[in-house]
């Protein structure tokens, strides 16, 4: 677990991925605007440090507690459709007026919800999806901005194999929170990474070739695409991603890193695209789960995300079986991974306030219910394919050649 110390700088890396992630939209806080703290039991004691320390700042603060891990899985199992699909007004006028929202996770079990059909979730997740439209709105004109970390907890040790002790030992070093300044560390990494980003950039990406022992795949990266990376939202995050024009999108592609989503632990997944869909899917263990997910809805099959890790950046070197960890894991060689799914329009080159269902269609920006990650961590060479003609070898042995 972590310490006082630990925990205070924990909150003060929180508070700078908050305002980093409005600042990076064209926001900035001030007081009187409107903050929400999501948090689980186990997070009590990060979740009164924040709430001190933004208080202090001028803002409104609205903690609100998750359901136990009990509380879910009835709300899954004992709920009619009609309530599965019910969103409450209070919560409709919460994020019409909410500047920004922390999410706490501490997860006293993270297979509860393995039994529960997965079309269920499907449902709620569906319907939640105006709700989620109306944050990704107000982000993208600068008027909301988000951050989220994960708490170590004996539930996510027993999943990653490991010990209580040495799982929180692996959030410390990925957070630098036994670093004198956590804040200015992340900072760093922030502009190292930046540097990175407007290298992708300057190349004029047409599309990307993803090439290992299991996967030859190749992205379009899409018209007016911008790379983004450490900009606060995830605690930590040492990862460079896009949103690819998801019509672009051919081969094969396989996730060998594990990983658990609601519930379910799914190993081995293997996707064959064509046209910009998957339109094979296996896995060698969560196959029916697996497909369920992917056919959730009708921009589940496609890719939302495509993003790289470079290992020099990231500390994480194990299985942490929360996605948060895993899409940044660095390791002997480094990660990519793509998300099938929702896409992130923040990945628009343009004016985010021009964003329009029409303009997203336009572009190749998908849109879905469902964003997951599938990581891939085998040695794998990247090459870029460039709109002017001719091909660069951008990612190898673990590491962006620039």
């Amino acid at each position: 677990m972590l310490n006082q110390e630990q925990l205070e700088k924990l909150a003060d890396v929180m508070i700078w991925g908050l305002y980093t992630s409005r600042q990076s939209k064209g926001g900035v806080y001030k007081p009187g605007d409107v903050i929400d703290i999501l948090w689980e039991l186990d997070a009590l004691s990060l979740m009164e440090i924040i709430y001190a320390k933004l208080l202090e700042r001028g803002l409104h603060v609205f903690p609100t507690m998750r359901k136990t891990a009990k509380m879910e899985k009835d709300f899954f199992t004992l709920s009619q459709d009609r309530q599965l699909q019910f969103c409450d007004p209070g919560t409709k006028a919460l994020v019409r007026r909410t500047n920004g929202t922390i999410c706490l996770y501490a997860p006293s079990s993270i297979t509860h919800l393995k039994d529960v059909d997965s079309k269920r979730m499907a449902m709620y997740a569906v319907a939640r999806r105006p709700i989620n439209k109306i944050t990704d709105v107000r982000g993208n004109k600068g008027l909301f901005g988000w951050t989220l970390c994960s708490l170590p907890t004996q539930a996510l040790a027993d999943q990653a194999k490991t010990s209580l002790r040495e799982y929180s030992e692996e959030i410390i070093r990925a957070c630098y929170l036994n670093d004198a300044n956590p804040v200015a560390t992340w900072q760093r990494i922030f502009q190292e990474g930046a540097a990175i980003r407007e290298w992708l950039m300057s190349m004029k990406i047409n599309v990307v070739n993803i090439e290992s022992a299991n996967v030859d795949l190749k992205v379009l990266v899409g018209e007016n695409r911008r790379w983004l990376g450490a900009d606060g939202c995830n605690i930590p995050s040492f990862e460079n991603y896009t949103s690819p024009d998801y019509r672009g999108t051919s081969g094969t592609y396989f996730a060998n890193m594990p990983s658990f989503l609601k519930g379910n632990y799914v190993r081995g997944v293997r996707l064959v695209f064509k046209d910009g869909r998957a339109v094979e899917v296996t896995a060698e263990e969560g196959e029916e789960f697996t497909k369920s997910q992917i056919g959730m809805d009708e921009g589940a099959c496609r890719v939302g995300e495509f993003s790289l890790t470079d290992k020099r950046h990231s500390p994480i070197t194990k299985f942490m079986a929360e996605i948060l960890f895993d899409e940044n894991v660095g390791g002997e060689n480094g990660n990519c991974h793509i998300a099938v799914g929702d896409s992130y329009r923040e990945t628009y080159s343009g004016d985010l306030k021009e964003m329009t269902p029409e303009l997203e269609k336009k572009l190749g920006y998908n849109d879905s219910a469902l964003h997951w990650d599938l990581i891939n961590t085998e040695p794998k060479t990247v090459t870029a394919l460039l709109r002017g003609g001719g091909r660069k070898v951008i990612y190898e042995n673990g590491m962006f050649k620039y």
